[in-house]
């Protein structure tokens, strides 16, 4: 991931975007692609794929290539370093276009709807606070926040945010990248909550985690003290990780991440004696 994210450090947020949308679609099983997402974090995913399979074929799975390198791409951006667990199996197919859109929340949910969204995942509020800031880096189009713009200013930003978001998206027609974070862009923190509470986020559902006292509670806790960030950001990335995730003989391992098998079934001559690895396993805490 260095040689990938050292040309272009923004190729970190593509690939955590990736994993997350993987994640939430059909579980971690590398199901998608999705339309709204970075070809070249999909072409990272399949060099990494191809570059393993080179030396040791049919062995990782793309799913575990895939939460892998979201974990680096974090790390790599001044993040936590953290130990993820392993044995996960490719999906059988790639989902449809409306299972995507029918398992995603979008940028302009209110904060119910992201309770409900990430509840239906085996997740809670405590886990939507710290993996909402995955927004910390990254880019978002005029087109993703433009509702909060016209046609009037959504009055929770701050006036200047606004204005300054207002001349670089004056119409439904310019739909230039925004940076998420204006002020580190490209630096994994707690940035994002600070911004959050001074009205310079551009989601709706960024700014919807005030809205509700557990998640403003938290987003305060947040913005105060970076390291509780990292750390809940840990343990809620590797819970999500483990949605509906496929082991031991379930699915296969792909030979390129984009493409399924002919093969349905996995020529891995071991997979009858396979142990499925234990997921529940803690993280473990290395600093950059």
């Amino acid at each position: 991931m260095k040689s990938f994210l050292t040309p272009n450090v923004s190729q970190a947020a593509g690939v955590i975007r990736l994993f997350f949308h993987d994640c939430f679609v059909q579980g971690e099983q590398q199901s998608i692609p999705n339309q709204t997402l970075r070809p070249s974090a999909l072409a990272i995913i399949d060099q990494i794929k191809a570059e393993l399979e080179s030396v040791c074929p049919n062995t990782v799975s793309c799913a575990d290539i895939l939460a892998l390198a979201a974990r680096e791409a974090i790390k790599q951006t001044n993040g936590s370093g953290f130990n993820i667990p392993t044995g996960r199996r490719d999906s059988l197919n790639f989902s449809n276009y409306a299972t995507v859109l029918g398992n995603l929340p979008a940028p302009t949910s209110n904060s119910s709807h992201l309770l409900s969204s990430f509840s239906s995942k085996g997740l809670n509020a405590i886990d939507l606070v710290p993996l909402s800031g995955a927004h910390t880096i990254g880019l978002a189009h005029c087109s993703s926040f433009s509702d909060r713009l016209r046609p009037t200013v959504d009055p929770r930003l701050n006036a200047t945010f606004a204005q300054s978001l207002v001349q670089t998206c004056p119409n439904s027609s310019i739909n230039v990248a925004v940076n998420m974070d204006t002020v580190n862009p490209d630096t994994f923190d707690n940035k994002y909550y600070s911004n959050m509470m001074n009205g310079e986020v551009l989601f709706d559902s960024d700014a919807a985690l005030l809205n509700d006292s557990l998640t403003q509670a938290t987003v305060e806790e947040f913005a105060a003290e970076n390291h509780d960030f990292h750390i809940q950001f840990s343990i809620s990335f590797i819970k999500m990780s483990m949605i509906e995730v496929l082991t031991g003989n379930q699915g296969n391992i792909r030979k390129v991440c984009s493409v399924l098998n002919t093969n349905t079934r996995s020529t891995i001559t071991t997979a009858d004696s396979y142990v499925a690895p234990e997921l529940d396993t803690p993280p473990s805490y290395s600093s950059m």
